[in-house]
């Protein structure tokens, strides 16, 4: 299985070089239609548009339970023949935290800090979305291991933006 993570800068290298089934979209609301990949038959999309964000905040929109659900119905699409990409704006905290959520669900229990360090080891900059993390730790029943295991590998290294990198599991 094989995720791949990616900033917005470098999705379209990775959609022409990885050729993906499917792709995860996680940008904001705002962001301009343009910011979108394009939808193409060689591939299935999702996006999901909301703020990075790790609580509630006047103006902004939060992810939340439906979303986990939605990105986690997504996943379960996903043959893993061929690599799933997964990106956001910077490639650092949205999308790492959707991709260990997509792991996870296929991974079984008891496997979360392996799949943290697996992500901090392929990307020391990683900083997973902690709302998200949390939600789908709910929402999957791992009791707060997910959480407890992305808080375990940390803070990422500071950086304004992420590297399309893979994140290859059994």
């Amino acid at each position: 299985m094989t995720l791949l993570v990616s900033p917005l800068s470098q999705v379209d290298a990775a959609l022409r070089d990885h050729r993906p089934s499917h792709v995860i979209s996680l940008l904001s609301p705002t962001s301009p239609t343009g910011h979108w990949p394009l939808e193409a038959p060689e591939r299935v999309a999702l996006r999901l548009a909301f703020h990075d964000i790790i609580e509630p905040r006047d103006g902004l929109v939060a992810p939340d339970a439906a979303l986990i659900i939605r990105l986690l119905d997504f996943a379960e699409g996903w043959d893993t023949a061929r690599p799933m990409l997964v990106h956001c704006w910077a490639g650092v905290s949205r999308s790492t935290a959707a991709a260990f959520i997509v792991a996870c669900r296929r991974a079984p229990v008891g496997a979360e800090a392996e799949i943290a360090q697996a992500l901090r080891a392929a990307a020391p900059y990683a900083t997973p979305n902690a709302l998200m993390v949390a939600l789908a730790d709910a929402v999957l029943g791992r009791n707060g291991r997910m959480s407890a295991a992305v808080a375990a590998i940390g803070r990422g290294a500071d950086t304004f933006e992420g590297a399309l990198f893979e994140l290859t599991l059994k």
